[in-house]
């Protein structure tokens, strides 16, 4: 339960908040209760005939309990959500933050990252409203339930007791217990399902032209048939937890009633026994009593999910660099390197490489995927990802440098124009292009970058390649270190070192000194080189 304490942490929830929240809660549930015991009181007291003036106070009471339990549900509802939605908005901008300052989901599939920051956070939020406040709310009216019947029956006020742990305790733990099978069982069954369907939707026309987009749809179908099988094997102990409120309230109703009929009497009471009210309130009370406890088997299947989602938001995060601030740059050991290009056959280890990179330098290195996401928003918005202060200048002179100037030009709106479903509302080349728009913006400042030129003819490939691996008047300023990823690097760049991943280490495919340098390497060496650059 320690990560579930860490990522609420993140929520940074408002104790008044919270506190007000539990008390729109009791005040429900306690007008419910006490419309109960009134409305027992009314009842009994109405059969023997009094003035119907007797009666005024208690009929008001019973309407005004009536109202203001829908009245304080309301206010439940609205306070515990809104404490709830801000809590889910703190904590994914807390998230947002600690991955910018480095990279916690380089060794992630995109369906997990994307789990991870959305449904799951939105599982923390639901703790909040299905288990924080709800747990709170019965404790207090459970003990007052209790309190209530040990003043008329202590006997009765025992069996309420024993039924109300049983509905309030036994039945959370079977919930929970049916909740864990499902989401671990099917967590992962989820988490692949998430990836191939985004790979699916991202990459349809290529998996089509493949001819792997049946197997990536069956692959998705695959999955969704394993969480409905983790889930059906769930069914019995949440069955088990159902039966169980419902056999609670039967049993202590019925023990109450003749535990009542035994004080009552047959004719009428025993000494210092019971009135006709005050077996109709021990009878009819233990029915609102357990409106307390049904919301706890939801509540405890609630912190299950939430645990689970903890666990896999917190190694996330823990996995991401702490922030390093001021200007110190482990950047210099590439300063004799500064423009590096890896090259290679597809599978020669060229990302996994610059994954590497990515983690050994963290917060000081920025690196720029070919699958990166474009938003279903305006350009601008898309480029002030790596940097939020990006004006509408800076985003203009960044897209004319990598070469989308006259795609801009005609755009009605410029950079304010919306990318209507993200990453289809423009071609692979502009894509591509768009993405390094994002890289010249940053302010990282070692910039590493896959396949940056992919989708782009091969005059323009060969020219922003250039323009990327030099210092003097390239795309990027010589305080900066660029790696590029590519699978073909054109002659006579001014790169600083070549590393073919997929050559043989005996022949160097550059004969004068002067080229730049260049290192061979084998799938057993790769390891080694990440350190050499």
């Amino acid at each position: 339960m320690s990560d579930l304490r860490r990522a609420l942490a993140l929520f940074e929830l408002s104790p008044r908040r919270v506190a007000l929240a539990s008390a729109a809660g009791v005040a429900t549930l306690g007008s419910a209760l006490a419309l109960a015991a009134l409305s027992a009181w009314l009842i009994t007291r109405a059969w023997q005939m009094p003035p119907v003036m007797d009666l005024t106070v208690a009929v008001v009471a019973v309407r005004a309990l009536g109202i203001s339990r829908g009245v304080f549900r309301y206010l439940e509802r609205l306070t515990t959500h809104d404490a709830a939605l801000r809590g889910t908005t703190a904590a994914r901008t807390r998230i947002y933050e600690k991955l910018a300052n480095g990279d916690g989901t380089l060794a992630l599939r995109r369906g997990d990252v994307l789990a991870r920051t959305g449904a799951d956070v939105d599982v923390l939020g639901d703790v909040v409203v299905r288990a924080i406040v709800p747990i709170c709310v019965s404790v207090v009216m459970m003990l007052a339930a209790v309190g209530l019947l040990a003043g008329i029956a202590p006997a009765a006020a025992s069996i309420l007791a024993v039924a109300l742990l049983v509905a309030g305790v036994g039945a959370p733990i079977l919930a929970a217990r049916s909740a864990r099978i499902a989401e671990e069982a099917g967590a992962d069954a989820d988490a692949r399902f998430a990836e191939t369907a985004v790979r699916a939707l991202d990459h349809a026309a290529e998996l089509r032209v493949a001819g792997r987009l049946d197997a990536t749809l069956a692959e998705a179908a695959g999955a969704a048939q394993d969480s409905v099988i983790a889930r059906d094997r769930a069914a019995r102990p949440s069955a088990l937890a159902d039966a169980a409120g419902p056999l609670s309230i039967g049993a202590s109703v019925i023990g109450s009633l003749l535990v009542g009929i035994g004080l009552y009497g047959p004719t009428g009471g025993t000494p210092g026994g019971m009135t006709p009210m005050a077996l109709a309130i021990i009878v009819l009370v233990p029915l609102a009593a357990f409106e307390a406890t049904a919301a706890l088997p939801g509540a405890a299947i609630a912190l299950m999910r939430g645990r689970i989602a903890a666990t896999r938001i917190m190694a996330m995060l823990d996995a991401a660099p702490p922030h390093v601030s001021g200007t110190s740059t482990p950047a210099t050991n590439f300063r004799a390197h500064a423009r590096s290009a890896l090259i290679g056959p597809s599978g020669s280890g060229k990302t996994t490489m610059l994954r590497a990179l990515a983690e050994e330098y963290g917060s000081e290195a920025a690196l720029f995927a070919e699958d990166a996401h474009l938003f279903d928003t305006s350009i601008l918005e898309n480029l002030r990802v790596v940097r939020g202060d990006v004006d509408e200048e800076q985003a203009t002179d960044a897209l004319r440098r990598v070469g989308l100037g006259p795609w801009l030009d005609a755009l009605p709106l410029g950079v304010h124009t919306t990318l209507v479903g993200g990453a289809q509302a423009v071609s692979g080349g502009e894509r591509r292009r768009l993405l390094l728009a994002r890289a010249l913006l940053s302010t990282a400042p070692i910039v590493l970058l896959d396949e940056p030129t992919e989708h782009l003819d091969g005059a323009s490939g060969e020219r922003i390649l250039r323009e990327l691996l030099t210092t003097d008047g390239g795309l990027f300023g010589a305080d900066r270190t660029v790696v590029v990823v590519t699978h073909q690097l054109p002659e006579n760049t001014d790169a600083d070192q070549v590393i073919d991943l997929g050559a043989d280490p005996e022949k160097k495919p550059f004969a004068d000194s002067e080229s730049p340098a260049y290192v061979g390497s084998t799938r057993e060496r790769r390891w080694s080189e990440v350190d050499e650059l």
